[in-house]
């Protein structure tokens, strides 16, 4: 199960690296308001939140923005 997740997680990364993006993926062991232990997607050229800005995108929430 983790590898599919890591798999999955890789594919979405090379996806959104093409459209300039990066996913970051939560840290933190204790949720909280500001961060809901999910992922998060940034544009790399204008270092800038593009969704997900407390960490609340599930995975496939991910991949559904990225094919967009």
């Amino acid at each position: 199960m983790e590898k599919e997740i890591k798999r999955r997680e890789d594919r979405v990364r090379r996806q959104l690296a093409k459209q300039g993006l990066a996913l970051q993926k939560s840290r933190v062991s204790t949720l909280s308001a500001d961060d809901q232990g999910g992922y998060r997607i940034v544009d790399t050229q204008l270092n800038r939140i593009e969704a997900g800005e407390r960490f609340d995108m599930t995975l496939e929430e991910v991949e559904a923005f990225a094919q967009n």
